[in-house]
């Protein structure tokens, strides 16, 4: 018997790379029903990932009136992310949304208070948190090792590695570019190593200098559409917190750089500091000495969950959620961490929009 009854609403790219090849290797995990506003590729998803006789939906509000779940995963582009998530939950639902969160921090604001309102879990796939230099780093912060973390970069650099299929270059249905794409797995590595989710306001600038550029982009998925491109090609932010830390906010897509850092973060506390830039680097002074330790990532390490400790971190992510579910646990991912990851995303574009600081002085508590 299936512990878990699944469904997966939206069967494109983040569904067939990362959610339903993992959940395949979760224990008791059955996947009974696929959405996709284009049918066929819920057809394709439900022959390679379902159970025997597994149920096709265009609707996903069919799908929710219709099947029996345990969890949904949410899968769709950024724009749906609230209204799907809300309703999955409204129907019984525990729900993984896809990252970011949602486009705005009025959408994900809603989508927390649908959590408590309903008393499902909710979870946002974040995964580079499973990685093994993100548990190493997490696991010094919070022994203490970093002392008070006051100043961090969260990078999200690509030097021309413009998405170029699917809707990543439609502002209306993704709400970004980059900063709401990549840079939203480097603000939320930062802030929870920081465990610091207490912004006070940021500064953000925006730009689409190279994505109006028509042909020989040198792009790792070839020319984009200049026509088409309707989101930034880099932003930036600087984000004051409330405790008066700072952290830089670096993402692009297209960027004359060399500098080519993705998902990851550099830490400076007032007892060491630590950066992910060649390899997980900690750095600081012992016994009177200037000191550089890099962990070997070569030769095993602890389970993060009851399993294989090298197993890939989407895997990771899957075991842990569904465990959170079964011992009514607290996810990694807490939906009001993601919460605040989106509102300095969104904090950042109205920055960059009107050209003043932007203050987040309604946060949702």
């Amino acid at each position: 018997m299936a512990e878990f009854k699944v469904a997966i609403i939206g069967c494109g790219g983040i569904a067939n790379g990362k959610h339903m090849p993992s959940l395949q290797k979760v224990p008791g995990v059955e996947m009974v029903a696929f959405c996709d506003i284009i049918v066929e590729r819920a057809q394709a998803a439900a022959e390679k990932y379902g159970v025997p006789g597994a149920r096709v939906y265009s609707d996903y509000k069919e799908l929710l009136a219709k099947e029996e779940l345990d969890v949904v995963h949410v899968c769709t582009p950024n724009r749906s992310h609230c209204e799907i998530s809300i309703a999955a939950m409204e129907a019984g639902c525990h729900v993984m949304c896809e990252k970011p969160m949602a486009i705005n921090e009025a959408d994900a604001r809603k989508m927390v208070e649908a959590a408590r309102r309903t008393g499902k879990k909710l979870t946002i796939g974040y995964q580079s948190r499973y990685r093994a230099d993100s548990q190493f780093l997490k696991a010094e912060c919070e022994k203490g090792t970093l002392g008070e973390i006051y100043f961090a970069k969260a990078h999200a650099r690509r030097r021309r590695a413009v998405p170029t299929w699917g809707v990543f270059l439609n502002e209306y249905e993704q709400g970004g570019g980059p900063l709401i794409d990549i840079g939203t797995h480097a603000l939320d590595l930062t802030l929870w190593m920081m465990n610091n989710y207490r912004p006070k306001y940021c500064v953000g600038t925006t730009y689409d200098k190279l994505a109006k550029q028509k042909g020989n982009t040198g792009n790792a998925w070839g020319d984009w559409d200049p026509e088409k491109y309707t989101v930034e090609d880099s932003a930036f932010g600087f984000i004051v917190m409330e405790n008066g830390a700072t952290i830089i906010l670096e993402s692009s897509w297209a960027l004359n750089t060399l500098d080519v850092h993705e998902a990851k973060t550099s830490l400076c506390g007032t007892l060491a500091g630590a950066d992910m830039l060649d390899g997980l680097r900690i750095n600081g002074v012992q016994n009177g000495r200037q000191y550089v330790l890099k962990p070997d990532f070569n030769a095993g390490g602890v389970a993060f969950y009851e399993g294989d400790p090298n197993a890939r971190p989407e895997v990771i992510e899957a075991m842990q959620w569904y465990q959170a579910i079964k011992n009514d646990t607290d996810p990694c991912v807490l939906p009001e961490q993601a919460y605040v990851v989106s509102a300095i995303l969104d904090g950042i574009y109205k920055s960059a929009e009107t050209g003043q600081p932007y203050y987040f002085d309604n946060l949702l508590k």
